[in-house]
């Protein structure tokens, strides 16, 4: 699995209107049966027949939400308290599209989400259906299958066995991650949201773990940490080569050779991070997670490490038009 795949929890546009009733119906029935399987975690706590690697986690779970309220000042409500368990791997599947010579991905808008770079679908074959009917109008796509979603506090999003069993600092920065998206979210602007929420789910994890004393998996969060900052940077480095490439007043052909060759040099030696046939909508998928994180960063350090002047900061920025925030987070 992809680290992205791990850590990246997408919001999914659910209560708006659609390009077509069938993607309204799916999406609405589909978080309404997620919703109805969900039961405090409470409940599976007291219950004698709780799996003990269950229990484990759930107990992990509400320490972290506690702590994510208290100690990083991120919203004290329902979500996360309670757990459903699902039948399938994944809550979504997320369909990204890129067209043939651009990084940039295309956006799916919705009236109370505002625009998002990707449509997520609770089934996998419609998903890949929708994903075959863009290929074939010419689009790069890319389908991946993702843990959770964000109702940006409008439902008691809960914790989910889609990601339950995830060692204990992955499940942690997923919580953080989907909280920081009910406390700072900014319409038409995936990127920003989503480097927003890794910048606060790394530094809230990273405080978590310390203040729980475990500084052996602090060490190898750190580890894994650095690892995904030079994956993010190669990515952004293929980013820049491929955006210059589609610049260039070039045959068609020749332009999708130089592409290729793109993809096979950020693949080599990262098979496993870079799927076979990866374009540009991968790309995208990948890069809405670290393209801004750096400017994020460079905002806590500023503030000292106070997190309510970092979030004060972050709003005002938020507030501003998108070219503006670029600029705040350069």
């Amino acid at each position: 699995m992809r680290w992205r795949a791990v850590i990246a929890v997408p919001l999914l546009a659910l209560a708006a209107g659609c390009e077509t009733l069938g993607y309204y119906g799916q999406a609405i029935s589909g978080h309404l049966e997620l919703m109805a399987a969900a039961r405090p975690v409470e409940s599976w706590l007291a219950e004698p027949g709780t799996a003990p690697a269950l229990r484990s986690k759930l107990e992990t779970a509400r320490r972290v939400r506690a702590f994510a309220s208290a100690r990083l000042g991120l919203p004290d409500n329902r979500s996360y308290t309670s757990y459903a368990a699902l039948d399938r791997p994944f809550a979504v599947w997320n369909v990204y599209t890129a067209p043939e010579f651009s990084v940039e991905p295309k956006s799916e808008c919705f009236p109370f989400a505002g625009c998002v770079s990707y449509r997520g679908f609770f089934s996998e074959a419609r998903a890949r259906e929708h994903a075959a009917r863009l290929q074939g109008e010419g689009h790069d796509v890319f389908v991946g299958g993702v843990p959770a979603y964000s109702t940006l506090g409008r439902f008691d999003d809960p914790l989910l066995s889609t990601f339950i069993g995830y060692p204990d600092a992955q499940l942690a920065r997923l919580i953080v991650h989907e909280l920081a998206h009910q406390l700072v979210y900014v319409r038409d602007d995936t990127t920003f949201n989503e480097s927003f929420a890794v910048a606060v789910e790394e530094e809230g994890v990273r405080r978590w773990l310390r203040a729980e004393g475990r500084s052996r998996d602090l060490d190898e969060f750190e580890r894994l940490r650095a690892r995904r900052r030079e994956f993010a940077a190669r990515i952004e480095e293929t980013r820049v080569r491929l955006a210059a490439l589609y610049r260039q007043r070039l045959a068609p052909e020749a332009i999708r050779e130089r592409k290729r060759a793109e993809f096979e040099r950020l693949r080599a030696g990262r098979e496993t991070l870079v799927p076979a046939g990866a374009n540009n909508a991968w790309l995208a998928s990948v890069a809405i997670y670290s393209q801004l994180v750096p400017g994020f960063e460079r905002l806590l350090a500023a503030a000292g490490g106070d997190l309510t002047a970092f979030y004060a900061r972050v709003k005002e920025i938020a507030a501003l038009e998108r070219k503006e925030r670029l600029v705040a987070l350069k």
